[in-house]
């Protein structure tokens, strides 16, 4: 046992394999970096960190627990960040449209949900907005924790680095690929176009899947 923590390298491992699926936070960093560049994705990055950092406190809290004894609240926030990531979604699909007719071809049109002028509000409301998020972090975070140890508060702080600094560098990854895909667009129009309309389905997958997505 290290420091209230059991079974540190499963731990490890487990954070490896669930911070590589793909999901919402980590695409629209690389969206925002492949369209604006790195230092856009690294204020995305910040808001995810952030957003992260907040579940895993409401978690350690027992927000978790409220959440799974008032439905109705749980209902109203899933609902809630649905709609916003298919927001999002639609924004980029009109986005890849107007880029695919050739529309805005120096400067892309870009739809609210994903303005330049402030990734980290976006990708920390994308993080925020969804209740399954809180349940994962509680439901993966108490299978390490000792329930015997005096101080329960350090070995969730150990746990949540962990994940926030594999969270960093994957993040980081996917921001310096995005600059790099961000070379491509400006070169070719209907790409870029073709890969906005892509990350706008997706989107519009996350919030249809969060939709539908219940308490067990």
């Amino acid at each position: 046992m290290f420091y209230g923590v059991t079974d540190l390298a499963s731990f490890v491992l487990g954070t490896i394999f669930i911070v590589l699926l793909p999901g919402p936070n980590s695409l629209y960093v690389m969206s925002v970096a492949s369209r604006f560049g790195v230092a856009a994705g690294y204020r995305g990055a910040c808001g995810v960190f952030l957003g992260d950092l907040v579940l895993m406190v409401l978690s350690a809290t027992g927000a978790a627990s409220l959440l799974q004894a008032t439905p109705a609240l749980f209902l109203a926030i899933k609902y809630a960040g649905a709609a916003y990531l298919a927001w999002m979604g639609v924004g980029l699909l009109r986005a890849g449209w107007a880029m695919w007719r050739g529309r805005g071809e120096a400067q892309p049109e870009t739809p609210p949900a994903v303005d330049a002028s402030n990734p980290f509000r976006t990708a920390l409301l994308i993080s925020l907005m969804n209740p399954k998020a809180i349940l994962f972090f509680v439901s993966f975070f108490i299978q390490f924790v000792e329930p015997g140890y005096a101080h329960p508060a350090l070995s969730f702080v150990i746990l949540g680095s962990i994940v926030q600094f594999f969270s960093a560098l994957y993040l980081s990854l996917l921001i310096f690929a995005g600059a790099r895909l961000a070379q491509q667009f400006r070169r070719h129009r209907r790409l870029s176009a073709t890969g906005t309309g892509a990350v706008g389905g997706l989107f519009l997958g996350f919030g249809a899947k969060l939709a539908g997505a219940s308490l067990g």
